[in-house]
């Protein structure tokens, strides 16, 4: 029962500071509500402040306090981890005042909006690949900057992402192999070979690369008659290939294997 005085008094308090903040809402006083919101930015209120912000924004367009006020918007959304927003508010802030003071940290923030955005890599990518363009834009634009190290880690995370994405795909391709009578070997080398052409750096490499090699031996295997030996060659090529440039990789007793059992095919022939 001791509790429940306390309770009321948490209810009370809570209420009387809802409406405390509806009335700010309602006032024509646009001042005191950049102060208020940026105190509440402050103390990381972010659900309020941006509600302040936004209400005020159209009164201090084309205004010496606009750029102030956009900015604040959109890092009170980042704080508030509506990550799509705030990305939204820092690319109108970029083209409102692209030499504007808070330019640099703008353009670091869209990229990086978007990375805290990018999902799993079985989703859909499209957040990753707002990513890449926003972080890419970024350090061509200040290179000098002290952020731009960062941008370049945050760049080969969100490529390795694609790059594993394409890799599952790839994957799928093999595990399905021939089933329903299509080749989805074949499939599966295009992608990973895509995925090898446009991620060149990829700490992905030796997964895909091994994927071909596994998948072009797969296809030898279940091939007609008439078609083995000439995938079997391309399976010694594709082991010959792994080995070299992955003499220590994770698939390299897979590779050995493959090629003693594709050099002994084709010599028989």
């Amino acid at each position: 029962m001791k509790k429940l005085p306390l309770l009321l008094l948490s209810v009370i308090l809570v209420l009387s500071s809802c409406s405390q903040f509806q009335k700010l809402l309602k006032s024509n006083d646009v001042e005191l509500k950049f102060n208020e919101a940026k105190a509440f930015y402050d103390k990381k209120e972010y659900n309020h402040a941006a509600q302040l912000f936004e209400d005020i924004s159209a009164y201090y367009k084309g205004t010496d306090r606009a750029e102030d006020v956009m900015y604040y918007l959109a890092k009170s959304y980042a704080g508030q981890k509506d990550f799509y927003s705030a990305s939204e508010n820092f690319k109108s802030y970029i083209k409102s005042f692209p030499r504007g003071k808070y330019a640099e940290e703008s353009y670091f923030m869209i990229g990086y909006s978007a990375y805290l955005d990018s999902p799993d890599a079985r989703l859909d990518q499209a957040s990753t690949n707002d990513a890449i363009v926003a972080f890419s834009n970024f350090v061509e634009s200040y290179p000098q900057s002290e952020r731009t190290k960062q941008a370049y880690e945050y760049l080969t995370e969100m490529k390795d992402k694609l790059a594993y994405k394409a890799y599952l795909n790839a994957k799928t391709y093999y595990n399905l192999g021939s089933y329903l009578g299509r080749n989805c070997y074949a499939s599966a080398v295009i992608t990973a070979n895509n995925a090898l052409r446009i991620y060149t750096e990829s700490k992905y490499r030796d997964d895909l690369t091994a994927l071909v090699m596994k998948s072009k031996h797969a296809q030898a295997v279940e091939s007609i008659e008439e078609k083995k030996a000439d995938r079997y060659r391309d399976v010694i090529d594709e082991c010959y290939s792994y080995i070299n440039e992955f003499p220590n990789g994770k698939y390299i007793k897979d590779a050995q294997v493959f090629l003693k059992e594709a050099k002994n095919y084709v010599k028989e022939k």
